[in-house]
């Protein structure tokens, strides 16, 4: 949201308390901000880690695999509830590299990391009003032109309860017939995740118009 300049040395005091008072009244009828885009804006979504009330900020970290990361983030950077995004390669080797990913012997996945506030983003939504429509879960190790195992669909949990719900999720998915073909992804724990590279970060935010294959299918709501 853009601001005003204002010199209230031009002001009296009486008159600089109106103009101010009626910025604040504005501001808070203002639409609520876009969820961060990085990793890095997490502390200034909740700084300190504190929320409003004083109370310690309760925060959940999924992470997500299912083809090229940077149409994945996109779509996941913008959800209400989500916190922070980063791209990166799990599911393999640590320390990895994009160029290392060029080859399929690093045992990686393009994976995003996705940090959110489960008061208001559950992990069961996550999966079923977003990840499972944002690509298609049923071609195995691939997405669109992205082929090879490190574009695979995959849910690495990072708790037993997690990877409750990423089943219980995947087998009613399954269930109700909403993808023709079954379900291939894969639910594993979670692995050491390497970040990738800045320029990945953000990428099509940086790159308007970028390469993508991810979009929201229209499927029956499980829930």
């Amino acid at each position: 949201m853009s601001s005003s300049r204002v010199s209230f040395r031009a002001l009296s005091f009486l008159a600089g308390v109106a103009l101010v008072s009626g910025m604040v009244a504005c501001a808070r009828s203002d639409p609520a901000p876009r969820a961060s885009t990085s990793a890095k804006a997490a502390d200034a979504a909740a700084p300190g880690g504190v929320a409003a009330d004083g109370a310690a900020a309760v925060r959940e970290t999924a992470i997500l695999a299912g083809g090229c990361f940077w149409g994945m983030e996109e779509i996941l950077r913008a959800i209400p509830g989500v916190v922070s995004t980063e791209v990166g390669y799990t599911g393999g080797r640590a320390g990895v590299t994009y160029e290392d990913m060029h080859d399929d012997t690093t045992g990686n996945a393009e994976a995003v990391r996705v940090v959110f506030d489960p008061a208001v983003l559950s992990y069961e939504r996550l999966l079923t009003d977003w990840f499972f429509r944002m690509h298609d879960p049923t071609t195995e190790d691939r997405q669109g032109n992205d082929v090879g195992p490190q574009y695979r669909s995959v849910i690495f949990a990072t708790s037993a309860e997690q990877r409750r719900v990423a089943e219980a999720v995947k087998a009613r998915l399954d269930a109700s017939g909403a993808w023709k073909k079954p379900i291939v992804t894969q639910i594993a724990s979670e692995k050491p995740f390497t970040p990738a590279e800045e320029y990945h970060q953000d990428y099509l935010q940086k790159n308007p118009g970028g390469y993508t294959c991810h979009y929201l299918r229209d499927l029956p709501k499980l829930h």
